[in-house]
């Protein structure tokens, strides 16, 4: 080989990394840069600056808002920092849940351009969740930020208990999960044509939390949401855990008192039954506490009520008991609790994070943090994101393409 071809060779690899960082981590600094690929911050100055002149790469503003990148440390003027050209292409992040559904759209710089959910009944059909889907994406569609024709991937949260590895189940049952998903797929991939992927939607917010929840990326983390029902997701040294069949994560039907409620999935006393947004409404109603709502738990809360109170350490308490079980087992560095009545509800987080330090006592210096998610309703949606972006080299030929010219009035941008 010629000199000059491996010399070539060599910077084209060195292009690669820079892109690849950036693809995956989103807006860095030059040092940040040269900290994630290896490469002197001399070379990697010459780099981008050549990236630059050619479109690959643009200059962000520090003080944008909804980015998806590590948060800056350190005082002083905060230093210039780099991300691929949005124009490359969007992403979608797509999260059912059981009455609603979550989109976000994100750029190639990952920053969100455009968010938004819409709810349907509980018991709606996947047709019906499908459509709400498309109208919320048509919706956000007319922002002159938000460019679908140039979308690359969508990735689509679904509801547990669900796992993308096992096959569709025969004929005859009820809309099975797996068959609904296979539907949902389908869809999607009609109305794009571009490639999608389908997994666990709390397994999804895991990642998203994982990577930008607390400001710094978490190698290692648990998480659990409370919301209609009770899922999870495992993140093991930065990568997000499935387990062998796919269902890695069902905290929720874990039992955790035998002779609890009936639970859904055919045990009895799953954290579910205890711990899930239905289940807490229903044990006040039953004690005689007037709440059919989370508003009007809120405002039980507010007063004080020592009913409410009590049914709500009862659930911290059983989730404690699992969290802190896993905890000792797994070693996490962060135990991480999410869904609207974790906020609503401090006394149901205080009493799990009693019980989790209660049965890390064995080995109380190496205790997780222990916190609520940061993310709101979009965790789902924007680890979707996540999960397509450190899978999938979406922009892994970027650098040889120019940047596209401004397409006229009136007409779509080629969606290549």
């Amino acid at each position: 080989m010629p000199a000059d071809s491996g010399l070539q060779a060599l910077r084209r690899g060195h292009e690669q990394r820079v892109v690849d960082a950036l693809r995956v981590s989103g807006p860095l600094s030059r040092a940040q840069l040269a900290e994630r690929v290896g490469l002197s911050r001399a070379t990697i100055s010459e780099i981008t600056a050549d990236l630059q002149s050619r479109a690959v790469l643009v200059v962000v503003e520090e003080s944008a808002a909804h980015r998806l990148a590590p948060a800056r440390s350190g005082r002083g003027r905060p230093a210039q920092r780099l991300a691929l050209n949005p124009l490359s292409g969007q992403l979608v992040g797509v999260d059912f849940g059981h009455r609603r559904v979550h989109v976000v759209v994100v750029d190639a710089s990952h920053e969100v351009v455009a968010s938004g959910a819409r709810s349907y009944a509980g018991d709606s059909d996947w047709p019906t969740r499908v459509d709400r889907a498309f109208a919320l994406l048509d919706e956000l569609a007319e922002d002159d930020r938000v460019e679908l024709a140039g979308v690359q991937a969508v990735s689509i949260g679904f509801p547990g208990p669900f796992s993308p590895r096992l096959p569709a189940p025969p004929p005859g049952d009820t809309e099975p999960a797996e068959t609904s998903s296979d539907f949902v797929r389908a869809r999607f991939g009609e109305r794009f044509g571009v490639p999608v992927m389908v997994d666990n939607n709390t397994r999804f917010a895991a990642l998203a939390e994982a990577i930008w929840g607390s400001g710094a990326e978490t190698g290692d983390l648990l998480y659990v949401r409370l919301a209609d029902g009770v899922g999870g997701g495992l993140v093991v040294q930065g990568r997000l855990v499935t387990g062998s069949a796919g269902f890695a994560g069902e905290l929720g039907h874990i039992s955790v008192r035998l002779d609890g409620p009936d639970c859904r999935c055919g045990k009895r006393g799953c954290l579910e039954t205890i711990a899930s947004v239905p289940s807490l409404l229903a044990r006040c109603e039953e004690e005689g506490v007037r709440v059919s709502t989370l508003a009007e738990l809120a405002e039980a809360v507010g007063r004080a009520d020592p009913v409410v109170d009590r049914i709500l350490r009862d659930a911290g308490e059983a989730l404690g008991r699992v969290l802190g079980t896993l905890a000792v087992a797994l070693n996490p560095a962060e135990v991480v609790v999410g869904g609207e009545v974790v906020h609503l509800a401090p006394a149901l987080l205080a009493q799990a994070q009693a019980t989790i330090s209660w049965e890390l006592l064995p080995m109380p210096q190496v205790a997780p943090t222990i916190r609520t998610a940061q993310l709101g309703d979009e965790d789902g949606a924007l680890g979707a994101v996540a999960a397509v972006l450190h899978s999938s080299p979406l922009l892994a030929s970027y650098p040889e393409l120019s940047p596209p010219p401004p397409p006229p009035p009136g007409t779509d941008r080629d969606a290549s």
